[in-house]
Protein backbone atom coordinates (compact mmCIF):
# COMPACT_ATOMS: atom_id res chain seq x y z
CA UNK A 1 0.00 0.00 0.00
CA UNK A 2 1.44 3.37 -0.99
CA UNK A 3 1.38 6.31 1.43
CA UNK A 4 -2.07 7.62 2.25
CA UNK A 5 -2.92 11.26 1.77
CA UNK A 6 -5.54 12.20 4.35
CA UNK A 7 -7.39 15.34 5.38
CA UNK A 8 -8.94 15.89 8.82
CA UNK A 9 -11.61 18.55 9.39
CA UNK A 10 -12.64 19.47 12.93
CA UNK A 11 -13.28 22.84 14.56
CA UNK A 12 -11.64 21.60 17.78
CA UNK A 13 -7.80 21.93 17.59
CA UNK A 14 -7.33 19.30 20.31
CA UNK A 15 -9.25 16.76 18.22
CA UNK A 16 -7.03 17.49 15.23
CA UNK A 17 -3.94 17.10 17.41
CA UNK A 18 -5.10 13.64 18.54
CA UNK A 19 -5.69 12.53 14.95
CA UNK A 20 -2.27 13.87 13.92
CA UNK A 21 -0.51 12.01 16.74
CA UNK A 22 -2.37 8.78 16.01
CA UNK A 23 -1.54 9.01 12.28
CA UNK A 24 2.15 9.44 13.12
CA UNK A 25 2.03 6.33 15.31
CA UNK A 26 0.53 4.30 12.46
CA UNK A 27 2.97 5.66 9.86
CA UNK A 28 2.67 5.87 6.10
CA UNK A 29 0.14 8.70 6.31
CA UNK A 30 0.49 12.26 5.04
CA UNK A 31 -2.09 14.30 6.94
CA UNK A 32 -3.38 17.86 6.45
CA UNK A 33 -5.66 19.27 9.17
CA UNK A 34 -8.19 22.08 8.97
CA UNK A 35 -10.15 23.73 11.77
CA UNK A 36 -12.09 25.82 9.23
CA UNK A 37 -14.51 23.45 7.46
CA UNK A 38 -14.89 25.71 4.41
CA UNK A 39 -11.13 25.76 3.84
CA UNK A 40 -11.04 22.00 4.33
CA UNK A 41 -13.75 21.48 1.71
CA UNK A 42 -11.77 23.46 -0.88
CA UNK A 43 -8.63 21.44 -0.12
CA UNK A 44 -10.56 18.20 -0.59
CA UNK A 45 -11.87 19.39 -3.96
CA UNK A 46 -8.40 20.46 -5.10
CA UNK A 47 -6.30 17.55 -3.86
CA UNK A 48 -8.74 14.60 -3.69
CA UNK A 49 -7.36 12.79 -0.61
CA UNK A 50 -7.52 9.04 -0.15
CA UNK A 51 -9.21 9.39 3.23
CA UNK A 52 -11.06 12.12 5.13
CA UNK A 53 -11.55 12.30 8.91
CA UNK A 54 -14.62 14.42 9.48
CA UNK A 55 -16.33 15.86 12.55
CA UNK A 56 -20.11 16.28 12.32
CA UNK A 57 -21.23 19.16 14.53
CA UNK A 58 -19.10 22.18 13.63
CA UNK A 59 -19.71 25.91 13.62
CA UNK A 60 -22.08 26.97 10.83
CA UNK A 61 -21.86 23.66 8.95
CA UNK A 62 -22.60 19.97 9.42
CA UNK A 63 -20.07 17.30 8.56
CA UNK A 64 -22.96 15.36 7.07
CA UNK A 65 -23.36 18.09 4.44
CA UNK A 66 -19.64 17.97 3.67
CA UNK A 67 -19.81 14.19 3.32
CA UNK A 68 -22.46 14.49 0.63
CA UNK A 69 -20.10 16.42 -1.66
CA UNK A 70 -16.94 14.37 -1.16
CA UNK A 71 -15.28 12.93 -4.29
CA UNK A 72 -16.65 9.48 -5.08
CA UNK A 73 -13.35 7.64 -4.56
CA UNK A 74 -12.63 9.27 -1.19
CA UNK A 75 -12.94 7.04 1.90
CA UNK A 76 -14.62 8.65 4.92
CA UNK A 77 -14.32 8.19 8.68
CA UNK A 78 -16.55 10.28 10.92
CA UNK A 79 -15.02 11.46 14.22
CA UNK A 80 -17.63 12.95 16.53
CA UNK A 81 -18.80 13.15 20.11
CA UNK A 82 -22.41 12.73 19.01
CA UNK A 83 -23.23 9.03 18.70
CA UNK A 84 -26.79 9.74 17.54
CA UNK A 85 -25.44 10.51 14.07
CA UNK A 86 -24.02 7.02 13.54
CA UNK A 87 -26.87 5.82 11.33
CA UNK A 88 -26.71 8.97 9.22
CA UNK A 89 -22.97 8.47 8.86
CA UNK A 90 -23.21 4.91 7.61
CA UNK A 91 -26.04 5.88 5.25
CA UNK A 92 -23.47 8.18 3.63
CA UNK A 93 -21.18 5.18 3.06
CA UNK A 94 -18.72 6.08 5.81
CA UNK A 95 -16.09 3.40 6.30
CA UNK A 96 -16.28 3.82 10.06
CA UNK A 97 -17.70 6.02 12.82
CA UNK A 98 -15.39 6.98 15.71
CA UNK A 99 -17.12 8.18 18.86
CA UNK A 100 -14.97 10.69 20.77
CA UNK A 101 -12.94 10.21 22.82
CA UNK A 102 -11.50 7.19 21.04
CA UNK A 103 -8.39 5.18 21.88
CA UNK A 104 -5.49 4.63 19.51
CA UNK A 105 -6.37 0.95 19.02
CA UNK A 106 -9.90 1.86 17.89
CA UNK A 107 -8.52 4.54 15.58
CA UNK A 108 -6.05 2.08 14.07
CA UNK A 109 -8.83 -0.43 13.37
CA UNK A 110 -10.78 2.27 11.55
CA UNK A 111 -7.75 3.23 9.44
CA UNK A 112 -7.04 -0.44 8.64
CA UNK A 113 -10.64 -0.80 7.54
CA UNK A 114 -10.30 2.30 5.34
CA UNK A 115 -7.07 0.97 3.81
CA UNK A 116 -8.84 -2.28 2.91
CA UNK A 117 -11.65 -0.27 1.34
CA UNK A 118 -9.19 1.86 -0.66
CA UNK A 119 -7.11 -1.15 -1.78
CA UNK A 120 -10.21 -2.95 -2.97
CA UNK A 121 -11.19 0.00 -5.13
CA UNK A 122 -7.70 0.36 -6.52
CA UNK A 123 -7.40 -3.33 -7.30
CA UNK A 124 -10.77 -3.29 -8.99
CA UNK A 125 -9.71 -0.35 -11.13
CA UNK A 126 -6.20 -1.67 -11.87
CA UNK A 127 -7.38 -5.06 -13.04
CA UNK A 128 -10.11 -3.53 -15.23
CA UNK A 129 -12.56 -6.15 -14.05
CA UNK A 130 -10.52 -8.98 -15.63
CA UNK A 131 -9.12 -10.20 -12.31
CA UNK A 132 -9.39 -9.69 -8.58
CA UNK A 133 -6.55 -9.37 -6.10
CA UNK A 134 -6.97 -10.86 -2.64
CA UNK A 135 -4.82 -11.39 0.45
CA UNK A 136 -3.75 -14.98 1.05
CA UNK A 137 -1.25 -15.74 3.84
CA UNK A 138 -0.10 -12.10 3.81
CA UNK A 139 0.52 -12.15 0.05
CA UNK A 140 -1.44 -10.56 -2.80
CA UNK A 141 -2.86 -13.20 -5.14
CA UNK A 142 -4.32 -12.33 -8.54
CA UNK A 143 -7.22 -14.50 -9.70
CA UNK A 144 -8.51 -14.08 -13.26
CA UNK A 145 -12.29 -13.63 -13.29
CA UNK A 146 -12.73 -16.38 -15.88
CA UNK A 147 -10.97 -18.88 -13.59
CA UNK A 148 -13.65 -18.63 -10.89
CA UNK A 149 -16.31 -21.35 -11.00
CA UNK A 150 -18.11 -20.27 -7.82
CA UNK A 151 -17.47 -18.95 -4.32
CA UNK A 152 -18.74 -20.51 -1.10
CA UNK A 153 -18.78 -19.21 2.48
CA UNK A 154 -16.86 -21.38 4.98
CA UNK A 155 -17.30 -19.96 8.52
CA UNK A 156 -14.65 -17.18 8.80
CA UNK A 157 -13.29 -17.93 5.32
CA UNK A 158 -14.52 -18.16 1.78
CA UNK A 159 -13.67 -20.95 -0.63
CA UNK A 160 -12.98 -19.85 -4.20
CA UNK A 161 -13.46 -22.87 -6.44
CA UNK A 162 -11.64 -22.55 -9.76
CA UNK A 163 -12.51 -24.04 -13.12
CA UNK A 164 -9.42 -26.28 -13.01
CA UNK A 165 -10.72 -27.99 -9.87
CA UNK A 166 -8.35 -26.26 -7.46
CA UNK A 167 -9.50 -23.90 -4.72
CA UNK A 168 -8.15 -21.32 -2.30
CA UNK A 169 -9.48 -20.14 1.05
CA UNK A 170 -8.71 -16.52 1.93
CA UNK A 171 -9.63 -15.21 5.38
CA UNK A 172 -12.53 -12.94 4.37
CA UNK A 173 -16.31 -13.13 4.35
CA UNK A 174 -18.63 -13.40 1.39
CA UNK A 175 -19.80 -9.80 1.75
CA UNK A 176 -16.21 -8.57 1.37
CA UNK A 177 -15.55 -10.61 -1.78
CA UNK A 178 -18.77 -9.30 -3.32
CA UNK A 179 -17.43 -5.76 -2.99
CA UNK A 180 -14.42 -6.45 -5.21
CA UNK A 181 -16.14 -8.67 -7.79
CA UNK A 182 -17.49 -6.95 -10.93
CA UNK A 183 -21.22 -6.53 -10.34
CA UNK A 184 -22.15 -7.30 -13.94
CA UNK A 185 -20.36 -10.67 -13.90
CA UNK A 186 -21.26 -12.20 -10.52
CA UNK A 187 -24.42 -12.57 -8.47
CA UNK A 188 -25.09 -13.79 -4.98
CA UNK A 189 -27.73 -16.51 -5.14
CA UNK A 190 -27.56 -17.68 -1.53
CA UNK A 191 -26.19 -16.45 1.78
CA UNK A 192 -23.32 -18.88 1.20
CA UNK A 193 -22.86 -18.82 -2.61
CA UNK A 194 -21.74 -16.37 -5.29
CA UNK A 195 -21.66 -17.47 -8.92
CA UNK A 196 -20.43 -16.10 -12.27
CA UNK A 197 -23.35 -15.31 -14.56
CA UNK A 198 -21.62 -16.56 -17.70
CA UNK A 199 -21.14 -20.09 -16.31
CA UNK A 200 -24.84 -20.73 -15.64
CA UNK A 201 -26.32 -23.33 -18.03
CA UNK A 202 -29.67 -23.95 -16.31
CA UNK A 203 -31.52 -22.11 -13.57
CA UNK A 204 -34.73 -21.82 -11.61
CA UNK A 205 -35.78 -20.02 -8.46
CA UNK A 206 -34.59 -23.00 -6.41
CA UNK A 207 -31.21 -23.89 -7.94
CA UNK A 208 -28.66 -23.14 -10.66
CA UNK A 209 -26.51 -25.48 -12.68
CA UNK A 210 -22.99 -24.35 -13.63
CA UNK A 211 -20.94 -25.59 -16.54
CA UNK A 212 -18.59 -28.41 -15.56
CA UNK A 213 -20.50 -29.23 -12.34
CA UNK A 214 -22.64 -32.29 -11.62
CA UNK A 215 -24.22 -30.88 -8.47
CA UNK A 216 -26.39 -27.77 -8.53
CA UNK A 217 -26.01 -24.63 -6.43
CA UNK A 218 -28.98 -23.83 -4.16
CA UNK A 219 -30.78 -20.50 -4.52
CA UNK A 220 -31.82 -18.89 -1.24
CA UNK A 221 -35.40 -17.69 -0.89
CA UNK A 222 -34.22 -14.15 -0.15
CA UNK A 223 -32.20 -14.06 -3.42
CA UNK A 224 -34.57 -16.03 -5.66
CA UNK A 225 -36.47 -13.27 -7.45
CA UNK A 226 -33.49 -11.00 -8.12
CA UNK A 227 -31.29 -13.90 -9.22
CA UNK A 228 -33.94 -15.27 -11.55
CA UNK A 229 -34.52 -11.87 -13.16
CA UNK A 230 -30.79 -11.24 -13.71
CA UNK A 231 -30.19 -14.70 -15.18
CA UNK A 232 -33.26 -14.46 -17.42
CA UNK A 233 -32.15 -11.08 -18.75
CA UNK A 234 -28.66 -12.43 -19.35
CA UNK A 235 -30.08 -15.40 -21.28
CA UNK A 236 -32.31 -13.18 -23.42
CA UNK A 237 -29.43 -10.84 -24.23
CA UNK A 238 -27.13 -13.57 -25.53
Amino acid sequence: MKRLFCIAIDDEPIALLVISQFCKRIGGIDLATFSDPLVGIEEIKCHKPDLVFLDIEMNNISGLDIARVLPQDCALIFTTAHAQYAIDGFNLDAVDFLHKPFAFERFQRAVDKAIGHIESKRHKLDTKQNAIIIKLNYNNVTIPINDILYIQAEENYIKIIKTDGNSIMPHMNIKSICKILPEDKFIRVHRSFVIPVNKVIRFSKQEVQLTGMQNSIPVGRHYANDSYTILLNNKNNK
